[in-house]
Protein backbone atom coordinates (compact mmCIF):
# COMPACT_ATOMS: atom_id res chain seq x y z
CA UNK A 1 0.00 0.00 0.00
CA UNK A 2 0.95 3.63 -0.40
CA UNK A 3 3.14 5.07 2.33
CA UNK A 4 0.91 8.14 2.65
CA UNK A 5 -2.19 6.25 3.69
CA UNK A 6 -3.93 8.27 6.42
CA UNK A 7 -4.57 7.01 9.92
CA UNK A 8 -7.95 5.29 10.05
CA UNK A 9 -10.72 6.78 12.13
CA UNK A 10 -12.75 4.78 14.61
CA UNK A 11 -15.58 4.66 12.07
CA UNK A 12 -13.26 3.09 9.53
CA UNK A 13 -12.08 0.45 12.01
CA UNK A 14 -15.68 -0.73 12.29
CA UNK A 15 -15.79 -1.62 8.58
CA UNK A 16 -15.25 -5.34 8.20
CA UNK A 17 -14.45 -5.11 4.48
CA UNK A 18 -10.74 -4.43 3.90
CA UNK A 19 -9.74 -1.47 1.77
CA UNK A 20 -9.08 -2.59 -1.80
CA UNK A 21 -5.58 -2.50 -3.19
CA UNK A 22 -5.73 1.10 -4.33
CA UNK A 23 -2.06 0.95 -5.18
CA UNK A 24 -2.90 -1.39 -8.07
CA UNK A 25 0.13 -2.20 -10.18
CA UNK A 26 2.13 0.98 -9.53
CA UNK A 27 2.80 2.45 -6.04
CA UNK A 28 1.12 5.82 -5.48
CA UNK A 29 3.39 8.52 -4.15
CA UNK A 30 2.35 11.99 -2.90
CA UNK A 31 3.98 13.40 -6.04
CA UNK A 32 1.82 11.18 -8.22
CA UNK A 33 -1.31 12.36 -6.48
CA UNK A 34 -0.27 16.01 -6.89
CA UNK A 35 0.22 15.46 -10.63
CA UNK A 36 -3.16 13.78 -10.89
CA UNK A 37 -4.87 16.65 -9.09
CA UNK A 38 -3.10 19.26 -11.22
CA UNK A 39 -3.80 17.51 -14.50
CA UNK A 40 -7.45 16.91 -13.62
CA UNK A 41 -7.89 20.54 -12.59
CA UNK A 42 -6.37 21.93 -15.79
CA UNK A 43 -8.21 19.57 -18.11
CA UNK A 44 -11.57 20.17 -16.46
CA UNK A 45 -10.89 23.92 -16.40
CA UNK A 46 -10.34 23.96 -20.15
CA UNK A 47 -13.45 21.92 -20.92
CA UNK A 48 -15.77 24.09 -18.84
CA UNK A 49 -14.28 27.36 -20.04
CA UNK A 50 -15.14 26.17 -23.54
CA UNK A 51 -18.62 25.09 -22.53
CA UNK A 52 -19.51 28.16 -20.46
CA UNK A 53 -18.48 30.93 -22.85
CA UNK A 54 -21.68 30.35 -24.82
CA UNK A 55 -23.80 31.17 -21.76
CA UNK A 56 -21.97 34.41 -21.03
CA UNK A 57 -22.32 35.54 -24.64
CA UNK A 58 -25.93 34.36 -24.98
CA UNK A 59 -27.33 37.84 -25.66
CA UNK A 60 -24.80 38.45 -28.44
CA UNK A 61 -25.24 34.96 -29.88
CA UNK A 62 -29.00 35.52 -29.90
CA UNK A 63 -28.80 38.48 -32.28
CA UNK A 64 -25.93 36.97 -34.29
CA UNK A 65 -27.44 33.59 -35.16
CA UNK A 66 -31.22 34.01 -35.02
CA UNK A 67 -33.81 35.94 -37.08
CA UNK A 68 -34.23 39.59 -36.03
CA UNK A 69 -37.48 41.24 -34.99
CA UNK A 70 -38.24 39.85 -31.52
CA UNK A 71 -35.54 40.10 -28.85
CA UNK A 72 -37.30 37.70 -26.46
CA UNK A 73 -37.68 35.11 -29.21
CA UNK A 74 -34.00 35.50 -30.13
CA UNK A 75 -32.91 35.05 -26.51
CA UNK A 76 -35.20 32.06 -26.04
CA UNK A 77 -33.75 30.54 -29.22
CA UNK A 78 -30.19 30.99 -27.92
CA UNK A 79 -31.07 29.39 -24.58
CA UNK A 80 -33.04 26.73 -26.42
CA UNK A 81 -29.90 25.69 -28.30
CA UNK A 82 -28.08 25.68 -24.97
CA UNK A 83 -30.76 23.37 -23.55
CA UNK A 84 -30.92 21.05 -26.58
CA UNK A 85 -27.17 20.48 -26.37
CA UNK A 86 -27.80 18.92 -22.96
CA UNK A 87 -30.26 16.37 -24.33
CA UNK A 88 -27.37 14.46 -25.92
CA UNK A 89 -25.63 14.15 -22.57
CA UNK A 90 -27.36 10.95 -21.39
CA UNK A 91 -26.29 9.31 -24.65
CA UNK A 92 -22.83 10.73 -24.12
CA UNK A 93 -22.94 9.36 -20.58
CA UNK A 94 -23.54 5.84 -21.92
CA UNK A 95 -20.77 6.13 -24.52
CA UNK A 96 -18.14 7.74 -22.28
CA UNK A 97 -19.10 5.47 -19.40
CA UNK A 98 -18.57 2.43 -21.60
CA UNK A 99 -15.21 3.78 -22.84
CA UNK A 100 -14.10 4.71 -19.31
CA UNK A 101 -15.15 1.39 -17.76
CA UNK A 102 -13.97 -0.72 -20.70
CA UNK A 103 -10.77 1.00 -21.89
CA UNK A 104 -9.82 3.22 -18.97
CA UNK A 105 -10.51 6.62 -17.44
CA UNK A 106 -7.50 8.21 -19.11
CA UNK A 107 -8.64 7.23 -22.61
CA UNK A 108 -12.11 8.71 -22.12
CA UNK A 109 -10.83 11.96 -20.59
CA UNK A 110 -8.23 12.49 -23.33
CA UNK A 111 -10.76 12.10 -26.14
CA UNK A 112 -13.38 14.26 -24.40
CA UNK A 113 -11.11 17.29 -24.11
CA UNK A 114 -10.02 16.94 -27.74
CA UNK A 115 -13.59 16.83 -29.05
CA UNK A 116 -14.71 19.72 -26.83
CA UNK A 117 -11.86 22.00 -27.89
CA UNK A 118 -12.36 21.36 -31.61
CA UNK A 119 -16.11 21.93 -31.36
CA UNK A 120 -15.65 25.18 -29.44
CA UNK A 121 -13.13 26.42 -31.98
CA UNK A 122 -15.66 25.73 -34.74
CA UNK A 123 -18.26 28.00 -33.09
CA UNK A 124 -15.78 30.86 -33.42
CA UNK A 125 -15.55 30.16 -37.15
CA UNK A 126 -19.29 30.00 -37.94
CA UNK A 127 -20.90 32.48 -40.37
CA UNK A 128 -23.78 34.55 -39.02
CA UNK A 129 -27.53 34.50 -39.74
CA UNK A 130 -27.08 37.62 -41.85
CA UNK A 131 -24.55 35.76 -44.02
CA UNK A 132 -26.19 32.36 -44.55
CA UNK A 133 -29.67 32.56 -43.05
CA UNK A 134 -31.17 29.59 -41.19
CA UNK A 135 -28.15 27.40 -41.87
CA UNK A 136 -26.28 29.44 -39.24
CA UNK A 137 -28.43 28.44 -36.21
CA UNK A 138 -28.57 24.84 -37.48
CA UNK A 139 -24.78 24.66 -37.57
CA UNK A 140 -24.64 26.26 -34.14
CA UNK A 141 -27.04 23.63 -32.83
CA UNK A 142 -24.98 20.80 -34.34
CA UNK A 143 -21.77 22.02 -32.72
CA UNK A 144 -23.46 22.57 -29.37
CA UNK A 145 -24.72 18.98 -29.51
CA UNK A 146 -21.12 17.84 -30.07
CA UNK A 147 -20.06 19.95 -27.09
CA UNK A 148 -22.80 18.38 -24.98
CA UNK A 149 -21.66 14.91 -26.00
CA UNK A 150 -18.09 15.73 -24.97
CA UNK A 151 -19.08 17.33 -21.65
CA UNK A 152 -20.97 14.16 -20.71
CA UNK A 153 -17.69 12.37 -20.16
CA UNK A 154 -15.78 15.09 -18.37
CA UNK A 155 -17.33 15.63 -14.96
CA UNK A 156 -17.96 11.95 -14.28
CA UNK A 157 -14.57 10.82 -15.55
CA UNK A 158 -12.60 13.46 -13.66
CA UNK A 159 -14.47 12.64 -10.44
CA UNK A 160 -13.90 8.89 -10.77
CA UNK A 161 -10.26 9.53 -11.61
CA UNK A 162 -9.64 11.54 -8.44
CA UNK A 163 -11.68 9.29 -6.13
CA UNK A 164 -9.80 6.22 -7.31
CA UNK A 165 -6.44 7.91 -6.70
CA UNK A 166 -7.38 9.44 -3.33
CA UNK A 167 -6.57 7.77 0.00
CA UNK A 168 -9.60 6.70 2.00
CA UNK A 169 -10.63 9.46 4.38
CA UNK A 170 -9.72 12.17 1.84
CA UNK A 171 -11.88 11.25 -1.13
CA UNK A 172 -14.26 14.17 -0.58
CA UNK A 173 -11.45 16.69 -0.57
CA UNK A 174 -9.77 15.21 -3.64
CA UNK A 175 -12.98 14.94 -5.66
CA UNK A 176 -13.97 18.52 -4.80
CA UNK A 177 -11.20 19.60 -7.20
CA UNK A 178 -13.64 18.78 -10.02
CA UNK A 179 -16.31 21.42 -9.19
CA UNK A 180 -13.54 23.84 -8.18
CA UNK A 181 -11.93 23.52 -11.61
CA UNK A 182 -15.34 23.71 -13.29
CA UNK A 183 -16.12 26.97 -11.50
CA UNK A 184 -12.63 28.26 -12.28
CA UNK A 185 -13.30 27.64 -15.97
CA UNK A 186 -16.60 29.51 -15.66
CA UNK A 187 -14.91 32.37 -13.80
CA UNK A 188 -12.11 32.69 -16.33
CA UNK A 189 -14.66 32.68 -19.14
CA UNK A 190 -16.74 35.35 -17.44
CA UNK A 191 -13.73 37.56 -16.64
CA UNK A 192 -12.39 37.13 -20.15
CA UNK A 193 -15.71 38.20 -21.68
CA UNK A 194 -16.02 41.10 -19.20
CA UNK A 195 -12.52 42.45 -19.90
CA UNK A 196 -12.95 41.96 -23.63
CA UNK A 197 -16.21 43.90 -23.56
CA UNK A 198 -14.68 46.67 -21.46
CA UNK A 199 -11.66 47.06 -23.73
CA UNK A 200 -13.33 46.71 -27.14
CA UNK A 201 -16.88 47.88 -26.37
CA UNK A 202 -20.17 46.11 -26.94
CA UNK A 203 -20.52 47.18 -30.62
CA UNK A 204 -17.20 45.51 -31.48
CA UNK A 205 -18.12 42.43 -29.45
CA UNK A 206 -21.41 42.13 -31.30
CA UNK A 207 -19.75 42.63 -34.67
CA UNK A 208 -16.89 40.12 -34.46
CA UNK A 209 -14.95 40.04 -31.17
CA UNK A 210 -17.38 37.56 -29.56
CA UNK A 211 -15.45 34.95 -31.54
CA UNK A 212 -12.19 35.46 -29.63
CA UNK A 213 -13.03 33.32 -26.54
CA UNK A 214 -14.04 30.47 -28.85
CA UNK A 215 -10.78 30.73 -30.79
CA UNK A 216 -8.91 30.43 -27.51
CA UNK A 217 -10.21 26.85 -27.20
CA UNK A 218 -7.62 25.60 -29.70
CA UNK A 219 -4.40 26.29 -27.76
CA UNK A 220 -6.04 25.59 -24.38
CA UNK A 221 -7.25 22.22 -25.61
CA UNK A 222 -3.79 21.23 -26.82
CA UNK A 223 -2.33 22.09 -23.41
CA UNK A 224 -4.99 20.10 -21.56
CA UNK A 225 -4.64 17.09 -23.85
CA UNK A 226 -0.86 17.04 -23.49
CA UNK A 227 -1.08 17.06 -19.69
CA UNK A 228 -3.68 14.29 -19.59
CA UNK A 229 -1.77 12.04 -21.96
CA UNK A 230 1.16 12.00 -19.53
CA UNK A 231 -0.88 10.46 -16.69
CA UNK A 232 -1.17 6.79 -15.82
CA UNK A 233 -4.66 5.34 -15.55
CA UNK A 234 -6.12 4.92 -12.08
CA UNK A 235 -4.82 2.13 -9.84
CA UNK A 236 -8.35 0.79 -9.32
CA UNK A 237 -8.90 0.39 -13.06
CA UNK A 238 -5.40 -1.02 -13.57
CA UNK A 239 -6.16 -3.67 -10.96
CA UNK A 240 -9.38 -4.64 -12.75
CA UNK A 241 -7.54 -4.89 -16.05
CA UNK A 242 -4.79 -7.03 -14.50
CA UNK A 243 -7.41 -9.44 -13.15
CA UNK A 244 -9.24 -9.38 -16.50
CA UNK A 245 -12.31 -8.27 -14.56
CA UNK A 246 -13.12 -5.26 -16.75
CA UNK A 247 -16.81 -5.24 -17.62
CA UNK A 248 -17.55 -5.52 -21.35
CA UNK A 249 -21.07 -4.09 -21.24
CA UNK A 250 -21.72 -2.06 -18.08
CA UNK A 251 -25.37 -1.34 -18.86
CA UNK A 252 -26.75 -4.66 -17.63
CA UNK A 253 -25.08 -4.35 -14.23
CA UNK A 254 -26.11 -0.71 -14.06
CA UNK A 255 -29.81 -1.14 -14.84
CA UNK A 256 -30.43 -4.62 -13.40
CA UNK A 257 -28.22 -4.79 -10.31
CA UNK A 258 -27.91 -1.09 -9.46
CA UNK A 259 -31.17 0.50 -10.65
CA UNK A 260 -32.17 1.72 -7.18
CA UNK A 261 -28.81 3.42 -6.74
CA UNK A 262 -29.15 4.91 -10.21
CA UNK A 263 -32.50 6.51 -9.33
CA UNK A 264 -31.19 7.82 -6.01
CA UNK A 265 -28.11 9.37 -7.57
CA UNK A 266 -30.22 10.92 -10.33
CA UNK A 267 -32.39 12.62 -7.72
CA UNK A 268 -29.39 13.68 -5.65
CA UNK A 269 -27.85 15.34 -8.72
CA UNK A 270 -30.92 17.51 -9.41
CA UNK A 271 -29.95 20.32 -7.04
CA UNK A 272 -26.58 20.64 -8.74
CA UNK A 273 -28.20 20.45 -12.18
CA UNK A 274 -30.61 23.32 -11.55
CA UNK A 275 -28.77 25.51 -9.05
CA UNK A 276 -25.38 25.43 -10.77
CA UNK A 277 -26.74 26.71 -14.07
CA UNK A 278 -29.22 29.17 -12.53
CA UNK A 279 -26.76 30.73 -10.08
CA UNK A 280 -23.46 30.52 -11.96
CA UNK A 281 -24.25 30.46 -15.69
CA UNK A 282 -27.67 32.04 -16.26
CA UNK A 283 -27.27 34.71 -13.56
CA UNK A 284 -25.43 37.41 -15.58
CA UNK A 285 -28.12 37.26 -18.26
CA UNK A 286 -30.86 37.30 -15.59
CA UNK A 287 -29.42 40.37 -13.87
CA UNK A 288 -29.01 42.16 -17.17
CA UNK A 289 -32.32 41.34 -18.87
CA UNK A 290 -34.68 40.98 -15.90
CA UNK A 291 -33.29 43.44 -13.33
CA UNK A 292 -31.85 45.94 -15.85
CA UNK A 293 -28.31 45.95 -14.48
CA UNK A 294 -25.45 46.86 -16.77
CA UNK A 295 -23.40 44.10 -18.35
CA UNK A 296 -20.42 45.06 -16.20
CA UNK A 297 -22.42 45.06 -12.94
CA UNK A 298 -24.01 41.69 -13.74
CA UNK A 299 -20.68 40.11 -14.62
CA UNK A 300 -18.86 41.51 -11.58
CA UNK A 301 -21.59 40.29 -9.21
CA UNK A 302 -21.49 36.79 -10.69
CA UNK A 303 -17.68 36.79 -10.69
CA UNK A 304 -17.60 37.52 -6.97
CA UNK A 305 -20.10 34.71 -6.40
CA UNK A 306 -17.92 32.34 -8.41
CA UNK A 307 -14.83 33.31 -6.42
CA UNK A 308 -16.72 32.53 -3.20
CA UNK A 309 -17.87 29.24 -4.67
CA UNK A 310 -14.31 28.22 -5.57
CA UNK A 311 -13.02 29.26 -2.14
CA UNK A 312 -15.58 27.18 -0.25
CA UNK A 313 -15.81 24.13 -2.50
CA UNK A 314 -12.71 22.29 -1.26
CA UNK A 315 -13.65 23.09 2.34
CA UNK A 316 -17.07 21.45 1.97
CA UNK A 317 -15.53 18.43 0.25
CA UNK A 318 -13.18 17.98 3.18
CA UNK A 319 -16.02 18.60 5.62
CA UNK A 320 -17.90 15.64 4.16
CA UNK A 321 -14.88 13.44 4.88
CA UNK A 322 -15.36 14.20 8.56
CA UNK A 323 -19.14 14.56 8.92
CA UNK A 324 -20.30 12.23 6.17
CA UNK A 325 -21.66 12.88 2.69
CA UNK A 326 -25.33 12.67 3.66
CA UNK A 327 -25.24 15.27 6.44
CA UNK A 328 -23.60 17.90 4.25
CA UNK A 329 -25.78 17.17 1.21
CA UNK A 330 -28.97 17.31 3.28
CA UNK A 331 -27.93 20.62 4.83
CA UNK A 332 -27.42 22.00 1.33
CA UNK A 333 -30.96 21.04 0.27
CA UNK A 334 -32.56 22.51 3.38
CA UNK A 335 -30.60 25.77 3.18
CA UNK A 336 -31.27 26.24 -0.54
CA UNK A 337 -34.99 25.58 -0.04
CA UNK A 338 -35.24 28.17 2.75
CA UNK A 339 -33.12 30.90 1.14
CA UNK A 340 -34.27 30.74 -2.51
CA UNK A 341 -37.27 33.12 -2.38
CA UNK A 342 -35.71 35.72 0.00
CA UNK A 343 -32.50 35.69 -2.06
CA UNK A 344 -34.20 36.46 -5.36
CA UNK A 345 -36.33 39.15 -3.70
CA UNK A 346 -33.16 40.89 -2.47
CA UNK A 347 -31.28 40.73 -5.79
CA UNK A 348 -33.12 43.86 -6.91
CA UNK A 349 -32.01 45.90 -3.89
CA UNK A 350 -28.85 47.32 -5.42
CA UNK A 351 -25.37 46.20 -6.40
CA UNK A 352 -23.92 45.60 -2.93
CA UNK A 353 -26.91 43.78 -1.44
CA UNK A 354 -27.32 41.75 -4.63
CA UNK A 355 -23.65 40.78 -4.56
CA UNK A 356 -23.89 39.73 -0.92
CA UNK A 357 -26.92 37.59 -1.74
CA UNK A 358 -25.10 35.84 -4.59
CA UNK A 359 -22.12 35.20 -2.32
CA UNK A 360 -24.40 33.52 0.24
CA UNK A 361 -26.12 31.46 -2.44
CA UNK A 362 -22.79 30.46 -3.98
CA UNK A 363 -21.53 29.33 -0.58
CA UNK A 364 -24.75 27.37 -0.01
CA UNK A 365 -24.37 25.64 -3.36
CA UNK A 366 -20.89 24.43 -2.39
CA UNK A 367 -22.45 22.34 0.39
CA UNK A 368 -23.94 20.30 -2.42
CA UNK A 369 -21.41 20.58 -5.22
CA UNK A 370 -18.31 20.05 -3.09
CA UNK A 371 -19.68 16.69 -1.92
CA UNK A 372 -21.54 15.41 -4.98
CA UNK A 373 -18.50 14.09 -6.96
CA UNK A 374 -17.31 11.84 -4.14
CA UNK A 375 -20.87 10.88 -3.18
CA UNK A 376 -21.83 9.78 -6.70
CA UNK A 377 -18.52 7.98 -7.27
CA UNK A 378 -18.81 6.00 -4.03
CA UNK A 379 -22.32 4.77 -4.79
CA UNK A 380 -21.18 2.55 -7.69
CA UNK A 381 -18.66 -0.32 -7.85
CA UNK A 382 -15.38 0.27 -9.68
CA UNK A 383 -16.31 -1.76 -12.76
CA UNK A 384 -19.31 0.50 -13.54
CA UNK A 385 -18.33 3.63 -11.60
CA UNK A 386 -17.77 5.79 -14.69
CA UNK A 387 -21.04 4.61 -16.30
CA UNK A 388 -23.13 4.98 -13.15
CA UNK A 389 -21.88 8.48 -12.44
CA UNK A 390 -22.09 9.59 -16.07
CA UNK A 391 -25.63 8.30 -16.66
CA UNK A 392 -27.19 9.62 -13.44
CA UNK A 393 -25.40 12.97 -13.46
CA UNK A 394 -25.85 13.68 -17.17
CA UNK A 395 -29.49 12.62 -17.25
CA UNK A 396 -30.24 15.04 -14.42
CA UNK A 397 -28.36 17.79 -16.22
CA UNK A 398 -29.98 16.98 -19.56
CA UNK A 399 -33.53 17.15 -18.22
CA UNK A 400 -33.18 19.94 -15.67
CA UNK A 401 -29.75 21.63 -15.91
CA UNK A 402 -29.41 22.56 -19.56
CA UNK A 403 -33.02 23.68 -19.68
CA UNK A 404 -32.77 25.79 -16.50
CA UNK A 405 -32.04 29.09 -18.26
CA UNK A 406 -34.65 28.42 -20.95
CA UNK A 407 -37.34 27.42 -18.42
CA UNK A 408 -36.51 30.35 -16.14
CA UNK A 409 -36.75 32.81 -19.04
CA UNK A 410 -40.00 31.23 -20.23
CA UNK A 411 -41.58 31.20 -16.76
CA UNK A 412 -40.67 34.84 -16.19
CA UNK A 413 -42.20 35.69 -19.59
CA UNK A 414 -45.41 33.78 -18.77
CA UNK A 415 -45.88 34.87 -15.16
CA UNK A 416 -44.25 38.29 -15.17
CA UNK A 417 -42.53 37.30 -11.91
CA UNK A 418 -38.75 37.47 -11.55
CA UNK A 419 -39.01 34.96 -8.68
CA UNK A 420 -39.62 32.03 -11.06
CA UNK A 421 -35.97 30.78 -10.82
CA UNK A 422 -36.33 30.62 -7.02
CA UNK A 423 -39.26 28.23 -7.26
CA UNK A 424 -37.18 26.04 -9.56
CA UNK A 425 -34.42 25.91 -6.92
CA UNK A 426 -36.90 24.94 -4.21
CA UNK A 427 -38.32 22.03 -6.21
CA UNK A 428 -34.82 20.73 -7.03
CA UNK A 429 -33.75 21.02 -3.38
CA UNK A 430 -36.79 19.05 -2.18
CA UNK A 431 -36.20 16.18 -4.62
CA UNK A 432 -32.48 16.06 -3.80
CA UNK A 433 -33.27 15.94 -0.06
CA UNK A 434 -35.53 12.89 -0.42
CA UNK A 435 -33.06 11.08 -2.70
CA UNK A 436 -30.09 11.58 -0.39
CA UNK A 437 -32.15 10.50 2.62
CA UNK A 438 -32.80 7.16 0.90
CA UNK A 439 -29.15 6.49 0.08
CA UNK A 440 -26.35 4.94 2.14
CA UNK A 441 -23.52 6.78 3.87
CA UNK A 442 -20.24 5.87 2.17
CA UNK A 443 -17.61 8.37 3.30
CA UNK A 444 -15.89 5.98 5.77
CA UNK A 445 -16.22 2.83 3.70
CA UNK A 446 -13.86 1.28 1.19
CA UNK A 447 -14.75 1.86 -2.45
CA UNK A 448 -17.10 -0.75 -3.85
CA UNK A 449 -15.33 -3.19 -6.14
Amino acid sequence: MSSDRPTMTSAEHRISEPEPNTAGLVPITPGTRRRVVGATFIGNFVEWFDYAVYGYLASTIAVTFFPPGNETAQLLSAWGVFAVSFLIRPIGGFVWGWIGDRYGRKTALSWSILIMSLATLCIGLLPTYEAIGMIAPLLLLLIRVIQGFSAAGEYAGASAFLVEYAPRGKRGRYASVVPASTASGLLFGLLFVTVLTGVLGQPTISEWAWRIPFWLAGPLGIIGLYIRMRLEDTPAFAELAEKDDVVRAPWRELFVDNWRVLLQTFGAALLNAVAFYVLLSYMPNYLETQLNLSVTEANVMTSISLITYIGFIVITGGLSDRLGRKKVLLSASVTMFVLAIPAFMLLDEGFFIGTFVLVIMGATLTLNDGVLPSYLSEQFPTKIRYSGFAVSFNTANALFGGSAAFVATLLISWTGSTLAPAWMLMVAAAIAFVSVMMSKETSHQALRT
